[in-house]
């Protein structure tokens, strides 16, 4: 059976971003069509990838015609290379295709540039770096818990928060919670479990240093917060390894609300940062030295962001600091000295939050959210990737007719432990709750759901 040409999908570049959204959209069902300069990452992808692979060159019409780039209806140009993404994106409209992403790391292409998005023939611009960026922006800010993340336009709020020995929740199941908490409605969503990922039913027991994502309503999350003996705190002082493309944006973004130390290893870059960022003090040395970071303040600073570009010195100096931010016990509870890791092994990422870090991010999962939310904007409203986790928070509409629509959510009990798949708050008449069992989904409610990132495409099944 022949596929609709929107659902087609060519993409330029199998390296980071391409290889991750390339596994993603074949998921979800997408016929895929890459071409890829690189043998090895070609043979690479070959073995865990079951899409159509071209060695060739973006840059050679030959290659194009090979794809027949005619019968796309999406390009996605993910290339190490700004330039060729962006004429990809001209070569695109010239064989039909109707949309277009382009990859890209410079920030100089916006809509008041010389040359505007549109001028480009390009419908989406992703810059992972700077989404990235605005990520540890967004995290900053709400520093009184690991993560606070916002779905359903905001109505609903996803808290992220460890498992302690003064937690209410140790030892309890959700089926517990639901019964001793009745004055407001929340669910436990994800669990992060040494380095699995339990999408949790009814019996779930929530254990010591398990990492859990909590939903509830936007107006029931403060004092679920104050249950759960959460302090609300503002973050003062921090520090940045690294001052590379993301670290750099990081403090420009922050410098005029917070005291930023910012530690960078190369003299030049050091040099140059010190001149750009007039509100930040930029000290050059090594952030994985302890003494270095106990001389350049880390013991007054509430947060270490690392954003080097080497996955092992982010997570090795966001422990290390970890340790000292720690080692006057001043806050026994784990309020203050919150650690954001930029990590771009995707092997790394729940290893990472496993072994202590509180925040793992990856500008490659980035990227791919914000192109995914773009692929589906007419069936998928939004899409969140919960941090340190392998889930995925999707924001969708009940089809009329579909399995999901007129039955309460207990009676597709099975279906949902069988895929991985919680429905965690629904919209009825404007007003949006926590979904529970009873609750019945009637046709174009607005649902949240969470599953696990490869069972993203039955999810979809069942909302259509």
């Amino acid at each position: 059976m022949s596929m609709p040409k929107d659902e087609n999908t060519l993409i330029l570049g199998i390296g980071g971003v391409g290889m991750h959204l390339a596994q993603r959209l074949v998921h979800e069902g997408y016929p895929i069509t890459v071409i890829e300069s690189d043998s090895e990452l070609l043979e690479h992808a070959s073995e865990s990838l079951d899409a159509r692979l071209i060695c060739g060159n973006a840059m050679q019409l030959s290659s194009w015609h090979e794809a027949n780039a005619e019968d796309m209806g999406l390009m996605i140009a993910a290339t190490n290379n700004d330039s060729t993404n962006m004429l990809s994106s001209l070569i695109a409209d010239k064989f039909g295709i109707d949309r277009k992403i382009v990859r890209s790391r410079s920030l100089d292409f916006t809509d008041d540039s010389i040359f505007s998005p549109d001028e480009l023939k390009i419908d989406l611009m992703v810059h992972p770096e700077e989404l990235v960026a605005q990520e540890i922006y967004r995290l900053v800010k709400r520093a009184s818990c690991n993560d606070l993340t916002a779905v359903g336009e905001g109505n609903m709020l996803v808290l992220a928060m460890r498992i302690n020995e003064y937690s209410p929740l140790l030892n309890k199941t959700p089926k517990e919670l639901s019964e001793t908490h009745t004055d407001f409605f929340f669910r436990v969503v994800a669990i992060a479990r040494g380095i699995s990922t339990i999408i949790p039913q009814a019996e779930e027991q929530i254990r010591p240093f398990d990492q859990v994502f909590i939903m509830s309503r936007k107006e029931d999350m403060m004092p679920l917060m104050d249950m759960m003996k959460i302090e609300h705190k503002k973050i003062e002082c921090l520090m940045i390894l690294g001052g590379g493309l993301v670290g750099r944006r990081v403090a420009q973004l922050l410098e005029k609300e917070v005291d930023i130390i910012l530690i960078e290893n190369n003299p030049e870059r050091a040099e140059e940062l010190a001149s750009d960022l007039k509100n930040t003090q930029v000290i050059h040395g090594d952030g994985t030295d302890a003494n270095i970071l106990v001389m350049a303040g880390l013991d007054t600073t509430e947060s270490f962001i690392a954003t080097t570009g080497d996955n092992e010195t982010n997570i090795v100096s966001c422990l290390l600091a970890k340790h000292l931010m720690n080692r006057n016990n001043r806050d026994p509870q784990g309020g203050y000295g919150k650690t954001i890791a930029l990590v771009n092994k995707e092997d790394y990422l729940v290893l990472a939050s496993t072994i202590g870090l509180d925040i793992a991010l990856n500008a490659k999962i980035s990227a791919a959210n914000e192109i995914l939310k773009f692929v589906r904007r007419n069936e998928l409203l939004s899409v969140a990737h919960l941090h340190g986790v392998d889930a995925e928070v999707i924001e969708l509409f009940a089809v009329p007719g579909s399995e999901i629509a007129g039955k309460p959510l207990n009676k597709l009990a099975k279906n949902f432990r069988q895929h991985n798949i919680l429905i965690g708050g629904v919209e009825q008449d404007g007003v949006w709750k926590v979904a529970v069992g009873s609750t019945e989904i009637q046709p174009h409610n607005r649902v949240v759901a969470v599953c696990s990132s490869q069972h993203l495409n039955k999810v979809r099944q069942l909302f259509n």
